[in-house]
């Protein structure tokens, strides 16, 4: 692994812009686009620079009201020990990047409140000034759609609350159901349930914008993808969960020496399967060969380059009793390709995320053929 992938974006193609509260927040390339189409818009219908930087000023106030929504979550979750890696903004809003979600549903419930908590906060802070500054506040909230900015933000923040508070998944709504459902039952089967609520909506969602505004059938999808990879991550750490590493370990693998050609791992490479080489001396593992290594190497000096010139150092180490669900996650953190699994401090093996993939549908396969088994029997 280099020593920067730790300060590489949870989402590629994002930029680093700040930091707020120790924690780093990104501007996905997208979300230039949808300025640039803002700004466009503006100009074929006003005409002015002026209603240019209006409308751009309007969206960038109301991205900072979505930062500050995923800052509610981090620091929330912040209080009960979990660590946010950063906040990504996208066109579509924002994303903080939690370690992990509490396993209390006490406490999650809480950690997914705080985003919407922050924008009814921020709404009321709005009311206040606009009030104390004796600015006419219309009775009806869609009348204030056409009002200043400040009037606008308002309503927005408004409904960025209740949109949030919807009880589907990717939404918070959709952690509080979750949350709620899994003081009954197994977090597991409670991510199923709600996740099916979340696709339910994003059913009828679509159903809407399909009779009346086709951008929410974009929305519908956006809820649809999110129900099902918040049910899939889900699945995949209930069968982790409980496993230590020791049951997914590689003891047969190839490997490569720092003196060796990348000829030889050209050879490895077509002889088999395997795609990443752990670089060992000693009977140490002290770097990794990836495949876009090898491809960069050859391209730059050739097939007689040098593996210990193009190798990734820095190679982090699992011990081999240590939870498979724990060591899953460093895997995702780090944007490591392998681990060294030590036992007793010694090499045992290696360990990536496919073999880790590969033990839960197997494990997913023998859970499925049990219940098939108990319905069978009278």
């Amino acid at each position: 692994m280099n020593s920067n992938q730790k300060n590489q974006p949870s989402i590629k193609w994002s930029m680093r812009v700040g930091t707020l509260a120790g924690i780093a927040v990104y501007v996905h390339a997208t979300f230039f686009i949808l300025l640039l189409w803002i700004a466009l818009s503006y100009w074929r219908s006003e005409q002015s620079l002026q209603a240019v930087a209006q409308g751009v000023g309007f969206i960038l106030a109301l991205f900072g009201c979505v930062v500050l929504h995923e800052l509610g979550h981090a620091l929330t979750a912040r209080r009960f020990g979990i660590k946010t890696r950063d906040i990504t903004l996208l066109p579509i809003g924002g994303v903080a990047s939690l370690e992990k979600m509490p396993d209390d549903p006490r406490q999650e419930i809480l950690v997914a409140l705080a985003g919407p908590a922050v924008n009814i906060v921020i709404a009321g802070l709005i009311w206040l000034w606009l009030s104390l500054q004796q600015m006419v506040i219309p009775d009806q909230l869609s009348s204030m759609l056409t009002g200043n900015m400040l009037q606008q933000l308002l309503v927005v923040n408004l409904f960025l609350a209740g949109f949030n508070l919807l009880p589907a998944f990717p939404m918070d709504g959709g952690r509080v159901l979750r949350a709620v459902l899994a003081m009954r039952m197994d977090r597991a089967a409670a991510t199923r349930r709600a996740a099916s609520v979340g696709q339910a909506f994003a059913l009828w969602l679509g159903l809407v914008g399909m009779l009346y505004n086709p951008f929410l059938l974009f929305i519908a999808l956006f809820v649809w993808i999110g129900a099902m990879a918040e049910a899939g991550t889900e699945e995949i750490r209930s069968l982790l969960h409980g496993n230590a590493l020791a049951h997914a370990v590689i003891t047969h693998f190839e490997s490569l020496s720092p003196q060796d050609s990348l000829a030889r791992a050209i050879k490895l490479t077509l002889d088999g399967v395997q795609k990443d080489f752990p670089i060992i001396q000693n009977g140490e593992i002290i770097g990794v060969l990836t495949q876009e290594d090898l491809l960069r190497g050859l391209h730059e000096q050739g097939a007689l380059a040098v593996v210990r010139d193009y190798m990734q150092t820095n190679i982090e180490q699992a011990d081999v009793n240590e939870s498979l669900e724990s060591v899953m996650k460093r895997l995702q953190s780090c944007g490591c390709r392998l681990l060294a699994v030590t036992e007793n401090g010694q090499l045992a093996g290696i360990v990536n995320i496919d073999n880790i993939m590969e033990l839960a549908r197997i494990e997913a396969a023998l859970k499925e053929g049990n219940r098939t088994l108990r319905g069978r029997i009278p």
